[in-house]
């Protein structure tokens, strides 16, 4: 079950924690019903974590990078500031966009949340203020890519997390040639370990969440 060790030990967390929203548990249920990496979604707990930290945040403009089936963004949705504030999912999967939408569709939130379904520098494009927070959930081939595009649109004192940066501790490991992915998350994590323009941590959640600020 990740980090935590064990599956007595998530029990116990979310025994402790608030209560996954109705609408949240249906769609964890239809991910794992609808889609073939069912464990990509991000749960109660660290969709709880992402809501807890928007609500600290207050941000007006939000960007996910990897919407997924929707999880992650309801959550963060649910603790925009004011009504005016919005957030920004962007997902290259068009096949999912009916399932996302079904459930957006269904989020008092749902007049906040903007789906792009294309690549990252065309939403980008189509964000005109600053971002506030960042969401990285997304191709771990291309996070330092989607990073460095990212970077310049955040304000100071913005926000940037991304998500699996543990990969199952693969981290520790040294990767075989064909290992594409864990080469990736090894390089995404040096890459911001030198980067003096955030301040950094890592929190041991699930896979492994990097939160940086920018300076």
């Amino acid at each position: 079950m990740g980090q935590f060790g064990s599956i007595e030990m998530e029990r116990y967390l979310l025994a402790h924690s608030e209560p996954e929203d109705e609408l949240l548990h249906e769609l964890d249920r239809q991910t794992h019903l609808r889609t073939i990496q069912p464990r990509m979604v991000s749960g109660h707990l660290q969709g709880s974590l992402l809501k807890m930290l928007v609500h600290m945040a207050k941000p007006h403009t939000l960007l996910e990078v990897g919407t997924f089936t929707g999880y992650s963004a309801l959550c963060m949705a649910a603790a925009l500031p004011d009504s005016d504030a919005r957030l920004h999912t962007v997902e290259i999967n068009d096949e999912l966009e009916p399932l996302i939408r079904s459930f957006f569709n269904r989020s008092p939130r749902r007049n906040q949340i903007v789906l792009h379904i294309c690549q990252l520098d065309e939403a980008l494009a189509k964000i005109p203020s600053e971002i506030d927070f960042v969401f990285i959930d997304a191709d771990k081939r291309e996070y330092i890519d989607y990073y460095e595009a990212i970077l310049p649109r955040v304000r100071k004192g913005g926000f940037i997390l991304a998500d699996n940066v543990l990969w199952d501790g693969h981290v520790l490991e040294t990767p075989k040639p064909s290992d594409h992915h864990t080469q990736a998350v090894k390089a995404f994590n040096d890459h911001v370990a030198a980067d003096s323009r955030v301040e950094k941590v890592i929190v041991p959640i699930r896979d492994g969440l990097t939160i940086m600020m920018k300076r």
